[in-house]
């Protein structure tokens, strides 16, 4: 795969993650402020926060969701409009099985310097069941949707499942370089 098809997966990669959440928030804002109320609430990743090994464009994408989000939050104070993140862990879904269908269309692991954490990275994504441990339904991200639309004062980001709230606390109280080791070590190295 040449570069040119790597900047295309990643300009794909922001389409879906952070292009098409920005059309859609811009084409209600003026009427949320028109009414002088509105919620608009944004479905980031705990990956929006912190980074994992071998992630890097849905990294990317969700640092520039979360960065956005917060900058319109900002901007809409005191307008009526409450902006919210949600930030959710592992959750059950056909996520990884998506994943791993664009990754075996993109990854040219024979040609790759990271064959052996490839290898692992397999191994994973094809297992049965939950790859991550704490992952939660999908109706554990519904109870913070449904706060942040009914709450009279919701929280800027809702954090969904143990991992994300670990991660939150570990990235204020550690330095960049202790993260980076337990990073490393929770993706299995950066194999996984």
């Amino acid at each position: 795969m040449d570069w040119n098809t790597h900047t295309d997966v990643l300009r794909a990669q922001f389409e879906t993650n952070l292009f098409g959440w920005h059309e859609l928030t811009r084409q209600v804002i003026p009427i949320m402020r028109k009414q002088e109320e509105g919620r608009i609430i944004q479905n980031s990743s705990i990956l929006g926060f912190i980074t994992m090994a071998y992630r890097g464009a849905y990294n990317a994408s969700k640092f520039a969701l979360e960065g956005l989000t917060d900058t319109l939050r900002l901007e809409l104070r005191n307008s009526g409009v409450h902006v919210c993140l949600i930030e959710p862990g592992p959750i059950e879904s056909q996520f990884r099985a998506n994943a791993y269908a664009m990754w075996k269309q993109n990854i040219d692991t024979t040609q790759s310097a990271h064959q052996a954490q490839y290898q692992m990275m397999i191994q994973r994504l094809e297992k049965e069941g939950p790859a991550a441990p704490f992952t939660l339904p999908p109706e554990a991200v519904v109870k913070k949707v449904i706060h942040a639309l009914e709450s009279p004062r919701p929280k800027a980001r809702y954090y969904v499942t143990f991992p994300t709230h670990l991660f939150g606390t570990l990235k204020r109280l550690l330095t960049t370089r202790a993260l980076d080791r337990l990073l490393l070590k929770a993706s299995g190295g950066g194999a996984r």
